[in-house]
Formats: C-alpha cells, structure tokens, sequence
C-alpha cells in the first residue's frame, strides 16, 4: 500500500453569495491547528485529494486560512506556513512534500551529510470513510484495507483483478469480466449467478452497484481509494455484505479548476494476441459554484486460449468500453449536490476456459461461447450539514444485463447451446445522519429502501434454434432503519454497539414453464409465488483498547443475512429460505499503513452460518440452487508492512480459513458426503509485495512495484459433481514508472514465470467433471504512457 495519506473527501463546503457579474473564488474555512486537521477540511471543501507522506509534516501547525481563494491558493499557505512544496499529482490533486533544506558551503569541501530519522507524528490519522461516520482507522474494531486510487492504477487501469492483486482475504470465481462473484474471509456460496444474493456488499461512493448481479467488474480510471471491510457489515450495510464490502471511492469534480489526464498502453501476450488500452479523464468548472469531471475508456485484452475443434486461435478477446460523468454543485450553505452516471459495456467474444488434459492453453468446443455484461447507473447525492450533524442521501438507479452462451453438446451427439440472460434493475435510496467523534462520542442513524427485480431467462437446443427452457423472476422491497452509537468508557477504551431492523418483501414467478409441467406447476404456484414478508434483526457490538500509542487490541461481534427467494430445479421452480451468519473476531493492530514506519493488523475470527444458499447440479446437468444446511468458518488473517529503509516499503498479507458444512441438509446429504468444505475458498493464501523509490534526476522519480500471490487448493462446488479442485497457483507482477507526476512512462510484466494454473475449474455446467481449467493469462508485457495537464 502506498506510503503516504490520502484525504479524499466528497463533500464541499458553502460558498459565498457572489454579485450577479462577478465570479469569485469559493469560501475556504481551515483551522488552526495540525496540518492533518486542515488538510482533512480542505479535502471536504474543495472535494479534491491532498497526499501528505511525511508524518512528521501530517503534525506541524499551520495558522487558519480563510477567505476566497482556490484550493490550490489554500494549500500553497499551508505549504509556506510548514515549509513544505506543492507537487501536483496528476488527476488525485497534490502532494505536499518537506522542502529540501538549502545547503550553503563557503568551501568547496563536500558537506558532511548525518542522516537524521523524521519522528513519527502520534496524531496522524487515517479515516474509515465506509464506517459512515468518519471513524479514525485507530478507532475502528475490525480489519480494514485502504488502496489507493493511483496505486491501483499503476501500470494500467485494471478492474477488480488489481484489488485481487494487493489482497490475500479477497478472491473470485474467473468466468471473465462481468461474470464474477466475489468472496472475503472464506464466506463463499458458490460458482455460479444465480437467484441468490452476493456475499459481499460492492458500492460505488455511498450506492450499490447491485444486489444479486455478478460484479460488474468496473475499471478504476480516476479512483481516489478502495476501501475494503472484512467480516459481516450486516448493521450499516445489510443484506449482502456476509463477507464484507467493497467501497470503491471516485475523485469528486474540482470546483474553481480546469485538469485533465490520459494514460494509455500496448500490450503482448505470450502464446496469445496482442492488446491495448486507454483512458483520459478531464475536469471543467462550468461557473463558480458547478464543475463537471468526465471519465472515458476503452480496453482490449488479447486472447489466448485455441479452439481446433473451430480452427480458432486465440478466441476469447475481450473488449471493455466505458466511462461516468459526475456533475457537482455548491448549493450553499454547506450542501451540495452530485449528479452522476456510469456505463460500462464489456464483449467477450468466447470463454476462458481450457481442457486440463489437452495442450495448454487449449480446448475443444463445439460452438462459439461468447458473453456480453452491460452495467449503466444514475445518482443523485446531497450532503450538507445541520446544526454540527452530517447529513448525506443517495439515491441510485441500476440497469445490468449479463448475456452468455455456453456448449451443451453431449459425447458423440448434434452442437447444442445453452444461453442465459440475466436482467436486473434496482432502485435504492439511503439517508444517513451522523455525528463524528467528538469528546469521546459519535453516532450515526439511517434509513433505506430498496427495490430489485432479477429475470433469468434461459434456452436449450440445436444452435440456430434453441427452445425457451424454465426460467425465474424474483422481486424483493426492503426496507430498512439502522443505528449506531461509540462511547469512550475511559481514556483509550471505546465501545460501539448497533442494530438494523430490516422488512423485505419478496414474490416470484416461474417463466417459460414446459406445458407438460403446468398442471403440477398450478397445484404449487400459490406456495411458490405468494408474496411473503421476512423481518431480521441484526445487533452488532465492538471494544477497542489502545493499551500502547501504536497498539491497539478489539472484540467485535457482528451478523449478516441474505433473504431468500426463488430457485429452478430441473422444470420446476421452487424456494429457497434465507441464511444469515454470526461472527465473533478478535484482533490486534499495531501502526497505521502509510503513517508509520512498521505495522501489522491480524485477527482471528469464529463464524456460524445457518441454511447456506449454495450451488449444485440437478438433474438435467444445469445449475441449482438450495439450502445445502449449516456450516462455519475459522478465519486468520493478517497485513502488515515494514519500511526498512528510505523508498522501500514492503508489504505482506495472509490467511487462513478452515470451513466445514456441519449439518448437511437431509435432501442434499448424499451429495455433500464427499465433500463438507464451503465451496471456492482456498484454506491458503498469501502475498508479498515490495514497492522501491527514488529520485534519479531533477523532478524524475523511479518507481518499482512488485508482488507475488498464492492461492492454495479449493473446491468449485458442492457435491461430487461440482467437487472438482482448482486452485494452487503462484501469481506475479512487476511493475517500473519513470517519469514525474505530470508525465510518466512504464514498463510492466504480469505473470513473470509464465505458468498455466488453475484459478477455476468451470468453463461450462455441462461438462463438469470432465476436466476443464481457467489458466492464468500468459506472461504479458505492456508499455505505456500517463500525463497530466
């Protein structure tokens, strides 16, 4: 993680009433006090990101500024009252750097140079914007990652693989891009999309990207952070969120200033074709109180894999296009509105997939599996404050469409396609009012609606005319209100304790159902397709001791739920009930990532998962999905980092998780006979990582980032059909910039060894068990360029 703080704030501050000619600058309110404490207000004033690396700078005082003037005028006082530098830092904003000291020798004698070790300043905070209350990273009971956005984009704007990459808790299934469901801390359900709802909790700012869709798999072009809670957020953030979230934050419209960026590359693939990318991001204020930030992309990712049974080569390249605008307004006052949208359009023009005994990189397929994954949002936030009290309400709407095609050819029979297509649309409001820490107490109460409708439609048949096979539609209306309070006993002792009240309403019907089913349907269709109403309650409740200045110890106990809803087996369609898990973690942190010079955060955590929604194959060879009974999972996990020496931080990560299914369901036991560990969780993985500066001319900085990560062994599925294994594979990167923050140029390698792997062991439902694997992509090597205006 990069060595350096990142205040990335998405709220702005009132302006002043300006003359019916007159543009002037916006108001800038900064206290006295610690240069952390400014910057962190001038981040939420200006909605742009400050870097301070230097923790000892983080602490100096600086006089108040206020007044009009731009954020960059603003933060060259607080440079000059510090005696720091201003260095712009592409599309993120600035970095404030300590300003060399001047030598002056009246000889010309070198200098005698005693290398003096900068303290490290106690105050430096670093906050958890997901906690929805602005809680100090010290303060907060759990297991917290922060990435940050230029990090991620180091070498090219990936997607959820350069998450996947920096995190050894965080793993996916590897159907291609937006096809893939997520996994933290060993809570995996299984393989496929389906009916059932994710395990993790995936938001873009303060709103959901979906709630029982696939990743969308977004590319991270102009992100300031990604932050990632680990373990059950069932209190703040409700259903989904059994594993986690996945926060990712964008950098907000800059008002009062015109930028603009683009970073583009070329790529080669060993054993495969060639790919490239490119993306620009450009910020316009459009008056004094509006401003406007545009991000566009497009990506092409070569192929690799060989089809002889086609005569293809090289088939499954995959096209990514894309982009958001958000439109940000000064209302005044405090408050202001962002007005916003995403689209993301991604083509595969085949799967991934391989055969485990045929040469690598091949497989033999009857028909073309090409898939399309279209993702499109729309936002409104307004945020402001009342009286001292934080006020924020986000309302989002979610169009995405998941279309695949996949080789259903029995041995020695006529090419068959099995096609689905996966609609969803969800409308979601949250309204939140909190109060930052303040003398030792904060809290935060909220509210939200939620309306999702998921249509699965599939066929089966001869390629140029499949036939409509059964398919479901499932409708759910949640509603819910949810709070949270932290008290400090006493010095360095605080406790958290908070509840969520959630009333989902849930319906669905069966499609497309066989006409010779439809008498035996009809004796069941008011069961299966009755509204019915679920009511939960999930408390949560934390401790916190800061025992030494850098060391602290907590307690947390937290639940999670998934509603239930309607599944299809064989012909018919029928229901499947709701899960929920319970964990108890305790953990220890010592240091703050970027704040100091050492750290470690480890936990050990104890989960019980009642009614599993899981994955299996029924009768007719195609996916189900069913209550497979209870299960838990001891989880360790652990992070920590050491700067040995000036420009070199190494990085490390870790965990361990031992899952059994303890009480299989009576109907599936059969089944889960030969095989009781929860599906697609490896008991290991690990990282290491090592990130290298230097200065090697007048403002040119080299940059070398490398990392290498394992993934043990791990089931697909459940069952002996699904229980093939995947996994045990080592991936690595290594990653060199040269060049200064308004013009770059790199060099990077992704999987130096260049070895196969299995990261999946799925390339198609009908084939199971007869070896399929998803390598690795080969060694590739891309070249490319990023400046800033």
């Amino acid at each position: 993680m990069r060595g350096c703080l990142v205040v990335a704030a998405l709220v702005v501050a009132a302006p002043a009433q300006a003359g019916p000619l007159t543009i002037r600058a916006p108001a800038v309110d900064l206290p006295a006090g610690r240069l952390g404490d400014a910057v962190l207000a001038l981040g939420r004033q200006s909605g742009t990101s400050i870097v301070v690396g230097d923790p000892a700078l983080w602490a100096r005082r600086v006089p108040a500024v206020r007044g009009r003037m731009s954020a960059r005028e603003a933060l060259d006082r607080l440079a000059s009252a510090v005696n720091a530098d201003v260095v712009a830092a592409g599309p993120v904003g600035w970095r404030l750097v300590t300003r060399a000291p001047r030598v002056v020798s009246v000889r010309a004698k070198r200098p005698k140079v005693i290398p003096v070790a900068a303290p490290v300043a106690e105050g430096a905070d670093v906050v958890v914007t997901g906690s929805k209350r602005d809680v100090r990273l010290r303060d907060f009971a759990g297991q917290v990652a922060l990435l940050d956005g230029v990090d991620l984009a180091l070498g090219g704007a990936g997607g959820t693989e350069a998450i996947l990459a920096r995190l050894a808790s965080v793993s996916s299934t590897h159907l291609g891009a937006g096809r893939n469901k997520l996994f933290i801390r060993g809570i995996a359900d299984s393989s496929f999309t389906g009916p059932t709802q994710t395990t993790v909790g995936q938001y873009f700012g303060d709103l959901r990207l979906s709630y029982n869709a696939p990743d969308p798999d977004l590319r991270l072009y102009d992100i300031a952070s990604v932050e990632v809670l680990e373990g059950p957020q069932g209190t703040l953030y409700g259903a989904g969120s059994l594993g986690g979230i996945i926060r990712t934050v964008p950098n907000a419209p800059e008002l009062g200033a015109v930028s603009a960026s683009i970073a583009g590359g070329l790529s080669a693939t060993w054993h495969g074709d060639p790919g490239a990318d490119l993306g620009a991001t450009l910020n316009v204020p459009l008056g004094e109180r509006v401003a406007l930030r545009v991000v566009g992309y497009g990506v092409s990712e070569g192929g690799y894999i060989d089809n002889p049974v086609l005569d293809r080569r090289d088939v499954n390249r995959t096209r990514i296009g894309g982009g958001r605008a958000m439109l940000r307004l000064d209302a005044g006052n405090g408050w202001t509105v962002d007005l916003g949208g995403i689209g993301q359009w991604t083509k595969g023009d085949d799967s991934q997939y391989a055969d485990r005994d045929a040469p690598a990189l091949t497989r033999s397929s009857a028909i073309v599996q090409g898939f399309s994954a279209d993702y499109m949002m729309g936002q409104v936030v307004v945020s402001g404050e009342i009286g001292g009290l934080k006020v924020k309400s986000s309302t989002g709407i979610v169009r995405q469409t998941l279309t695949e095609r996949y080789d259903a050819t029995l041995p020695e029979g006529e090419a068959r396609v099995f096609a689905q297509r996966n609609a969803t649309s969800l409308i979601a409001n949250e309204t939140r009012v909190w109060r930052p820490v303040r003398n030792g107490f904060g809290w935060v109460v909220g509210g939200s609606f939620t309306h999702n409708r998921t249509r699965l439609s599939r066929s089966l048949g001869p390629i140029d005319a499949p036939a409509p096979v059964t398919g479901v539609t499932n409708r759910i209306d949640e509603a819910t209100l949810y709070g949270e309070a932290s008290m400090q006993l006493v010095r360095g002792l605080t406790a958290t304790a908070g509840a969520r009240v959630t009333r989902a309403s849930l319906a669905g019907t069966g499609e497309d159902i066989a006409p010779a089913r439809l008498e035996t349907v009809a004796l069941a269709r008011a069961r299966v397709t009755a509204d019915r109403i679920e009511t939960s309650v999930l408390p949560s409740a934390s401790l916190i001791a800061a025992v030494l200045p850098k060391l602290s110890l907590y307690g947390r106990y937290q639940q999670g739920f998934r509603p239930g809803g309607l599944a299809i087996e064989s012909d018919f369609v029928r229901r499947f009930e709701n899960d929920r898990v319970r964990t108890l973690e305790s953990g220890v942190r010592y240091g703050l990532a970027g704040v100091d010079s050492a750290y470690l955060s480890a936990s050990v955590s104890h989960t019980i998962w009642q009614d599993i929604q899981a994955d299996f194959i029924d009768a007719t060879g195609l996916p189900s999905t069913a209550n497979i009974g209870d299960g838990r999972i001891w989880t360790f996990s652990a992070t920590g980092g050491w700067k040995p020496v000036a420009g070199l931080t190494l990085d490390a990560g870790f965990t361990y998780n031992d899952s059994r299914v303890t009480e299989p369901s009576a109907n599936l036991f059969v089944a889960l006979a030969r095989m009781s560990q929860v599906p697609n969780i490896a008991r290991y993985a690990g990282r290491l990582g090592a990130d290298y500066r230097r200065d090697v001319g007048r403002d040119l900085e080299l940059r070398v980032y490398g990392w290498a990560r394992y993934v043990g062994r791990s089931r697909l599925g459940v069952g002996p059909v699904l229980g093939e294994e995947q996994g045990d594979y080592l991936d690595t990167a290594l990653t060199a910039r040269v060049g200064r923050a308004s013009l770059g140029v790199t060099l990077g390698v992704t999987n130096l060894t260049d070895s196969v792997g299995n990261r999946f062991a799925l390339g198609t439902p009908f084939q199971v068990g007869s070896g399929q694997i998803t390598p690795q992509r080969p060694r590739t090597v891309r070249i490319g360029l990023d400046a800033a205006f």
